[in-house]
C-alpha cells in the first residue's frame, strides 16, 4: 500500500508541476507581449508623432516597470533619426544611473554629461569611452545626448533649442522647474510614476492652492491641465515587484491604472542556509520568504520619533538577514542576499540614522564607501531605487495623531514597493484603530483634482493585508 500510494503520488505531481510551469509561462509571455505592445505604441508616438499631435508625450508607469529602460530605448530611436537629444532628471544621482545604463547600452552614442562647477559626477557614469563630462554646456554640444538635472539646465543659455528632450522621474518634478527649462526644446516625453511622493517644496503653497499654474504642482499634473488633448500612455507591468506584491501594490495605490507583476508565484523565491532560533524576527523572516510579506508587530504604545523598540526590531531583523545566510532565487538566477541587496526604509532621517547606528554596533556594514553597505535611508531618498529585500519602519508605528505628512499616499507606496523578493514592516500595534480616530480632514481646495486614493484609505488596505502575515514579538 506504500508503495502503491507513493507511486500515485509520483504520477500525479509531475502533471501538476508541468502544468504550474506551463501556466507560469504563458503568464510571463503574455505580460511581456504586453508590456512590449505597450513600449512600441510610446516610441512611436515620441519618434514619429501623427500630423497635429500634442508636443508632450506622457507615461505613467508603476514601481519597477522599467521606465529607464524605456528612456534608454526612446534616447537610442530618436538618436538614431539623427536627432540631438536633451534629458533632464531631478537629481545628480538619477543623471548619473542614466548616463551609466545609456552608455552601457549604446556604445555607439556619444553622451555628455552635464554638471555643476562645484561638483564631480559619479565613477559609475564616467568609466565609459563615450561619455564626456563637463560644467559647460558648449563643450557637449556636438553629443548625441546630453543629460543633466533640471536644476542645472534651467541655468543653460541655448540660440538654437533641442527638438527632443525626455524628462525622467517627471512626477518628482515641480512645475515651475518645467517652465525653467521648457523653452531649451520643442517636444518630450515625461516618464514617471504617479503613485510616488509630490515634488518636495520648503515654503507653503496654499496662495497658489487651485490654480492652473501652482508652482507646487507636479510637472506631469501642471502639463496635463494646460494640455487637455494629451493622452497619457501606461506601462502595464512591474518586473520588480513579485507575483506577492504587484496586486496589492496596484489594488492600494493604482486602482485606475492597474498592472500585473511581470513573473509567476514560484518565480521568486528566497531560502535561508542557516534554521531559525525560534526568535519572532526570525519567525517573520520565514514568513516574509515564504509569502513575501511580514508584519513584525510590537506592543501597542506611544513612543518618541525614534522608539528605540522598534529602532532595534528593525536592525535585529537586518542582522538576522545576513546571518541566516538567505539565497535570493529568480529569473535572473540564484544570487546570496548580500548587505548591498537590502534597504531600510524610514519616514524621517532621524529614524535612518538612529537604525545606522543600531546596525554599525551589531557589526552591520552601512558605509557605501567602505563597500557593500545596507541602504538605510527615507522615503524620499529611496524612489526610484531596487533591493531584493526591504525592511520599513511604518510611518504611523507608535504615533498619538496621523498628520497628513504621515499619512501622504505617495511615502507608503514608495516604501512598500521597493522589493523584488520580499518586505518586512516593523511597527506597533494600534495602527488601524489610530487611523479610525484621526480620519483625514485636510481642507479641499477649489480646482484641485483629489488624489486618489487618500492615504487613509491606502492605510488601511495595506494594514488588512499585512495582518494575514503578523508575527508579534
Amino acid at each position: 500500500m506504500t508503495t502503491d500510494r507513493t507511486d500515485h503520488t509520483r504520477r500525479t505531481d509531475h502533471p501538476d508541476k508541468a502544468d504550474q510551469a506551463a501556466a507560469t509561462a504563458s503568464a510571463s509571455a503574455s505580460a511581456s507581449a504586453a508590456a512590449d505592445a505597450a513600449v512600441a505604441e510610446i516610441l512611436t508616438a515620441v519618434s514619429r508623432p501623427a500630423p497635429g499631435a500634442p508636443r508632450g508625450v506622457v507615461v505613467d508607469s508603476p514601481p519597477g516597470a522599467g521606465k529607464s529602460t524605456l528612456v534608454v530605448k526612446a534616447a537610442r530611436e530618436l538618436v538614431g533619426q539623427g536627432e540631438r537629444l536633451m534629458i533632464v532628471a531631478q537629481t545628480n544621482s538619477q543623471v548619473d544611473d542614466l548616463v551609466d545604463r545609456l552608455a552601457a547600452k549604446g556604445p555607439d552614442l556619444t553622451i555628455g554629461r552635464l554638471h555643476a562647477s562645484e561638483s564631480r559626477p559619479a565613477a559609475e557614469a564616467l568609466r565609459h569611452a563615450n561619455v564626456t563630462a563637463s560644467a559647460k554646456v558648449a563643450d557637449l554640444l556636438e553629443q548625441d545626448v546630453v543629460i543633466s538635472t533640471a536644476a542645472k539646465w534651467q541655468w543653460v543659455k541655448a540660440e538654437a533649442p533641442w527638438r527632443h528632450a525626455i524628462v525622467d522621474e517627471a512626477y518628482q518634478m515641480r512645475s515651475d522647474a518645467l517652465l525653467a527649462v521648457a523653452r531649451l526644446f520643442e517636444r518630450a516625453l515625461f516618464v514617471g510614476d504617479p503613485g510616488q511622493l509630490d515634488p518636495f517644496t520648503v515654503v507653503g503653497t496654499d496662495q497658489w492652492a487651485g490654480l492652473s499654474y501652482d508652482p507646487s504642482s507636479s510637472a506631469v499634473v501642471t502639463l496635463l491641465a494646460h494640455n487637455p488633448a494629451i493622452r497619457p500612455h501606461r506601462l502595464p507591468v512591474s518586473w520588480r515587484l513579485p507575483f506577492s506584491a504587484a496586486p496589492l501594490i496596484s489594488a492600494a495605490f493604482y486602482p485606475y491604472t492597474p498592472f500585473r507583476s511581470g513573473t509567476g508565484p514560484d518565480e521568486r523565491r528566497l531560502t535561508a542556509a542557516v534554521r531559525p532560533d525560534g526568535s519572532a524576527v526570525d519567525a517573520a523572516i520565514d514568513e516574509a520568504a515564504e509569502h513575501g510579506w511580514a508584519l513584525l508587530e510590537l506592543p501597542a504604545r506611544h513612543t518618541v520619533r525614534t522608539d528605540p523598540q522598534a529602532v532595534a526590531a528593525v536592525a535585529d531583523t537586518v542582522h538576522r538577514l545576513l546571518r541566516r545566510e538567505l539565497t535570493a532565487h529568480s529569473e535572473q538566477g540564484s544570487t546570496p542576499l548580500t548587505p548591498g541587496r537590502i534597504a531600510v526604509g524610514t519616514a524621517h532621517r532621524d529614524q535612518a540614522a538612529a537604525v545606522r547606528a543600531a546596525l554599525a554596533a551589531l557589526g552591520v556594514p552601512v558605509d557605501p564607501a567602505a563597500g557593500p553597505a545596507v541602504t538605510v535611508d527615507t522615503a524620499n531618498r529611496l524612489q526610484g531605487r531596487e533591493y531584493d529585500v526591504t525592511v520599513v519602519l511604518h510611518p504611523l508605528s507608535g504615533r498619538p495623531d496621523a498628520t497628513a505628512f504621515h499619512l501622504e499616499t505617495g511615502r507608503l507606496c514608495v516604501l512598500a514597493s521597493r522589493h523584488r523578493h520580499a518586505c518586512i514592516v516593523v511597527a506597533r500595534a494600534g495602527i488601524a484603530e489610530l487611523l479610525d480616530d484621526h480620519p483625514a480632514a485636510e481642507p479641499v481646495s477649489l480646482g484641485v483634482t483629489v488624489k486618489f486614493p487618500d492615504g487613509w484609505e491606502a492605510n488601511h488596505a495595506v494594514l488588512a493585508h499585512l495582518a494575514e502575515h503578523r508575527v508579534r514579538r
